[in-house]
């Protein structure tokens, strides 16, 4: 199972968020997610989040919190363990033009369910971002671990830390 990265950098208010919209083969296209990556060989998940936030955002982050684990199993693409972050210091401004996955912004946390899909689709997250999100937004949940099953891009199942959700 590949190793990933998600990291939602937060401004108080916002999340600097990534809608990928670059990429036609992306199982995330057209969708508003954190910033994030690939883990690559040897590489721990801090240090995975750091460098893929320092190339996604041109953004050095000093002070971050990892928040959770999410097991993604898919009929369509590859299953993955997706290490959550969230971050709350950094140094730099974030270079909206490097990003070769998609658009960055800061989106007001309160916007989050109802952000603008592309074309013809109305899927701004994936489901289960919604439900980690919720968990991200309070700073006093513990770290949890999300198991989350889809087939094709419908959630049938989800279970947090052992406990059927759906």
């Amino acid at each position: 199972m590949k190793q990933t990265t998600l990291c939602y950098i937060d401004n108080g208010d916002s999340y600097l968020m990534l809608h990928r919209v670059k990429k036609e083969n992306d199982a995330s296209h057209g969708k508003w997610i954190g910033v994030g990556g690939k883990c690559e060989a040897d590489e721990s998940p801090d240090e995975c989040m750091l460098r893929e936030v320092k190339e996604e955002t041109g953004l050095e982050i000093t002070e971050w919190r990892y928040r959770g684990i999410v097991t993604f199993i898919s009929d369509t693409w590859p299953n993955e363990y997706m290490h959550l972050f969230t971050a709350t210091q950094w140094r730099g401004e974030p270079d909206m033009s490097i990003n070769d996955e998609g658009e960055l912004a800061w989106i007001k946390k309160a916007d989050l369910p109802v952000l603008p899909g592309v074309g013809n689709s109305s899927i701004t997250l994936w489901e289960g971002d919604k439900i980690f999100l919720r968990l991200l937004l309070d700073k006093n949940t513990p770290f949890f671990s999300l198991k989350l099953v889809y087939e094709q891009d419908e959630m049938i199942s989800a279970t947090i830390n052992g406990k059927a959700l759906c």
